[in-house]
This record gives C-alpha cells, sequence and structure tokens, in this order.
C-alpha cells in the first residue's frame, strides 16, 4: 500500500480503520494468542437488576478506546517520566468477544469463562471488557488453575448476595461467589456507598469470609497509600472495576449510577500503586451502559483508564 506522507507508514487517525481495543491487532484464532494483553469483551447483561444495556459496553469502549490508540511511539506520561504502552516492549491483542447466548446465563458464562482460560493458557494477562458485573463470576472461575489471588474490586456497591428469589449468578452476586473460592484468599471492597443492593448481613458474611469493605469517604479520609498497605502484598492481584464507582457526573453511562463516587485520577493512582505493590494477573471492567449517556463520556472513562492501567502494570513487569 502506498505510504500517505507518514515516515512511520500509515497515520492511522483514530477515526479510521476497524474498532477494536486500542487499534490493537485482532486475533480471531484463539489458539494462537501470542501477547503479554488480550482483551475480551463479554457483552452479557441479563444479570441486570435495574437498567439493562451493559451488553453494548464492549463496542462502545472499543470505540472510545480509538482515541489513544497510540500507535507508533507509546504513550509519554511527563509526570512519570514514563514512555507508557511502547509497542517494541509490549504486545497486546483483542480476540474479539466471548459468544452470548440471549437468556442463557450459565451458557453465556461459560463461553466467557473459556475465553479468558484460553488467554492464561497463552500466559498473556486477561482484560475482560463487560457486560454487567456477573461477568465477573466466570472470570474467577477461570483461575481456578492459577494459584491463589486476592481480588481487589472498585464499585458502589458489595455485591455480596448469596442468593435472590433462585438467582445465584446475577451481578449482585459476584463477589460472594469469589469470596467461596478457596483459591481466593480475600477480598479488598473499594467505594462501596449509600444505599446498596446488598442487606446488612451480606456485610457480616462478607467481612467473615476475609473481606475489607471501605467507601469513598473512608478511602479519601486515609489516603491512597494507606488504603494499599490494607491489600495484602504476598498474593497476586485480580482487580475488577464497575463503572459506577465514579461519581455519576463523570460517568452516568451504567445501570446502577449512586452519587458519591470515585473521580478519575482517585481510581488510576490506586490501581497504579496496586501494579508496583504486587502482580495484576486479571482485569475486567464491567457495567458501562452507554445508551444512557449520549456524550461518550462514561466509554472514554473507562478507555482512558483502562489504557493507563493496562501501561502501568506492563511497565511494573519490565522493571
Amino acid at each position: 500500500m502506498a505510504n500517505h506522507g507518514y515516515e512511520g507508514g500509515r497515520l492511522n487517525l483514530p477515526f479510521v480503520g476497524i474498532c477494536t481495543f486500542g487499534k490493537y491487532p485482532y486475533v480471531a484464532d484463539w489458539d494462537a494468542i501470542k501477547a503479554d494483553v488480550a482483551v475480551m469483551g463479554a457483552p452479557f447483561d441479563a444479570g441486570t437488576q435495574w437498567r439493562s444495556g451493559a451488553r453494548m459496553g464492549p463496542r462502545a469502549i472499543r470505540e472510545a478506546s480509538t482515541l489513544f490508540s497510540f500507535g507508533h511511539a507509546g504513550a509519554y506520561d511527563h509526570e512519570d517520566d514514563v514512555t507508557y504502552l511502547d509497542p517494541a516492549e509490549v504486545t497486546i491483542v483483542d480476540i474479539g468477544d466471548a459468544d452470548i447466548v440471549h437468556t442463557d446465563t450459565l451458557q453465556s458464562h461459560a463461553n466467557i469463562e473459556f475465553g479468558v482460560r484460553k488467554i492464561l493458557a497463552a500466559g498473556a494477562i486477561p482484560v475482560v471488557l463487560g457486560g454487567d458485573h456477573s461477568v465477573n463470576i466466570p472470570c474467577i472461575n477461570a483461575f481456578d488453575d492459577q494459584g491463589p489471588i486476592h481480588v481487589v474490586q472498585i464499585d458502589a456497591h458489595l455485591d455480596f448476595v448469596d442468593e435472590r428469589h433462585g438467582v445465584r449468578f446475577g451481578h449482585g452476586n459476584p463477589m460472594r461467589r469469589a469470596a467461596e473460592k478457596p483459591y481466593v484468599t480475600g477480598l479488598s471492597q473499594i467505594g462501596i456507598r449509600n444505599v446498596s443492593s446488598t442487606a446488612k448481613d451480606g456485610y457480616e458474611d462478607a467481612r467473615a469470609m476475609g473481606s475489607d469493605i471501605q467507601s469513598v469517604r473512608q478511602f479519601r479520609a486515609m489516603g491512597v497509600e494507606a488504603m494499599l498497605e490494607r491489600i495484602p502484598a504476598d498474593v497476586p492481584y485480580y482487580v475488577t472495576v464497575d463503572i459506577d464507582a465514579f461519581d455519576p457526573s463523570i460517568a452516568p453511562g451504567t445501570g446502577t449510577p449512586s452519587h458519591g463516587g470515585f473521580i478519575y485520577y482517585e481510581v488510576l493512582e490506586l490501581l497504579a500503586g496496586l501494579a508496583k505493590r504486587g502482580n495484576i494477573v486479571g482485569l475486567d471492567l464491567v457495567e458501562v451502559a452507554p445508551d444512557y449517556d449520549h456524550s461518550g463520556s462514561t466509554s472514554t472513562l473507562a478507555a482512558q483508564l483502562l489504557m493507563n492501567v493496562i501501561g502501568r502494570v506492563l511497565h511494573a513487569k519490565k522493571t
């Protein structure tokens, strides 16, 4: 193909081309994943108890992420004096979406778990785009042969309901299902606030099962470093981010918005510190429901956070 005036190849501006995550290469063959990070969509939202629409989250996050498709040079952060996501040093791929079977939670979850297992088998870090928070359940299931993990949840809601009218795999259940796993050594549940979907007995159960629960106000009172000190340093981390952890003034595009939430840098600094503190082995970001935010700000926030966190995780592993 002809070179149209750019020394390093095609200019490939954000609004050009196919919307893979960050405009990274698409890998259709899940037996041929060769990367440091593999991104997979999990467009399932049948676990919602209020507003649906997070099934469109992966597509919206991918589109928003093209804004941050740094192409040839990576992403230089002048505050850290680090070039993150340098293509000469790290490899990121997008493997597309797990197949979702409408109305069939168990099969859809099984398909998500299959994809995460393929990523782990390839030696890559899975980054899963939800979907509602129930997609975390199959993600955690896939780590059953990976050794112990500590789950760090950034969220407005505790998501620790055991069973409600027979439902055990909805978006109010994932942290309870995680805590039941013998290889999950504990949970740090951060940002939990206000009126929640989990009753008092759920909080009591969570603490009894090894959870440290902190609200946004408690987090701010102690600061990032003190919060990091509360998280065990001797076990790999799995991070799950519900976009409703952020204040709806900057992230209205979600099914269950809750005022009093985080701002961007609070979460970025926490996760950047976590990447330095220990080994982040998996990540999901869930509950982006783009149709409730016509500005696209929520999807942009999700993409920006993911790109920056991925950059810091990979940088920490190589230093």
